[in-house]
């Protein structure tokens, strides 16, 4: 009897026309493809999405970090323009005496001059509040028109120099000595100079203002 109700079932199934068969298979099909679709296709649509979240949040980082790139381009070459500012700033006022390079630079605009550089003497800093003044005591001599070329590239150092209590002294050009008489061509005026050339050093922190008189590395006057 159950062998002749299965049969009988299947009959059933079988005995459907054509058109049936097409609209039971289409019913089939549109299940399964209602199932892929909520399956599969709605966990890629969230993957997708997801991933479009994820994107934006990089875009915003990226432009975070742009932005960023340009604070610290700014700030670095702030930075190298300090530095450089801070290198230019210690030629001109140096937190030391460095005295050879002050007697360098000026050795150097008497030779350009062309001047002859007789003796230097270093004398005694004088503190002052913020800053202390190097002097150095100077002798040269050459042509007038020398002379005065020597004092005009003093001004054109980095460090800053003053020249003060100048004394100058004729030389007897070679006519007074000998009582000849020279073409106008002929006569140079020679002179000796004396000055008193002063550099200037800014104080260190641990120095303070309005200290004691620090004395120098000794008063030596040198001769070529």
């Amino acid at each position: 009897m159950a062998a002749l109700k299965l049969k009988s079932a299947g009959s059933g199934l079988e005995s459907l026309s054509l058109p049936g068969k097409l609209a039971v298979g289409l019913v089939f099909t549109v299940m399964v493809a209602a199932a892929y679709f909520v399956v599969f296709y709605g966990e890629v649509e969230s993957n997708i999405s997801a991933q479009h979240q994820l994107l934006q949040q990089k875009r915003t980082e990226l432009d975070k970090a742009e932005e960023a790139k340009k604070v610290y381009n700014k700030d670095l070459a702030e930075k190298a323009r300090r530095e450089q500012l801070a290198l230019k700033q210690k030629k001109i006022l140096p937190d030391s005496s460095e005295s050879p390079a002050f007697l360098s630079a000026v050795q150097t605009v008497a030779t350009i001059s062309g001047i002859k550089l007789t003796s230097w003497t270093p004398l005694d800093e004088e503190p002052k509040d913020y800053y202390a003044k190097v002097p150095m005591q100077l002798a040269l001599a050459g042509k007038f028109h020398q002379v005065a070329k020597f004092f005009n590239g003093v001004g054109q150092v980095d460090r800053i120099i003053n020249m003060e209590n100048i004394a100058i002294h004729v030389i007897p050009s070679k006519s007074e000595r000998s009582n000849e008489q020279l073409s106008p061509g002929e006569e140079t005026v020679h002179v000796e100079v004396e000055c008193l050339a002063t550099a200037f050093r800014a104080l260190r922190a641990e120095e303070g203002g309005g200290g004691k008189k620090r004395k120098g590395a000794g008063r030596r006057a040198r001769k070529k």
